[in-house]
């Protein structure tokens, strides 16, 4: 994958992510290009970047940092190979977001 490939399927991710916490009405900033942040009312954060050197997604949760890589189909975890937004949807109610569709 070249980098215009990386920055459009993270681009697209990225979209997704926007619109399932929208409709889920988490609080998020984007502080920057390629990070978003998900603050929880515990004070909590959920952390979702785009690593260009690795060209993968990574995520900091409460429970733990996790890396995704684009397999041509979809992001999966580089350790269990579950899929990004699954496994988002799992971490932002585990740190206390609630059900969350990235549908």
């Amino acid at each position: 994958m070249n980098d215009s490939e990386f920055a459009q399927l993270t681009d697209d991710a990225f979209a997704r992510l926007e619109q399932g916490l929208e409709n889920a009405d988490l609080d998020f900033e984007l502080p920057a290009d390629g990070i978003l942040e998900v603050e929880f009312d515990d004070g909590s954060k959920l952390v979702i970047n785009r690593h260009n050197v690795a060209r993968e997604i990574w995520v900091a949760a409460r429970s733990g940092g996790f890396h995704f890589r684009h397999d041509g189909d979809a992001w999966k975890d580089t350790r269990d190979g579950a899929e990004l937004f699954a496994k988002l949807a799992a971490l932002i109610e585990s740190q206390g977001g609630g059900t969350v569709s990235f549908g």
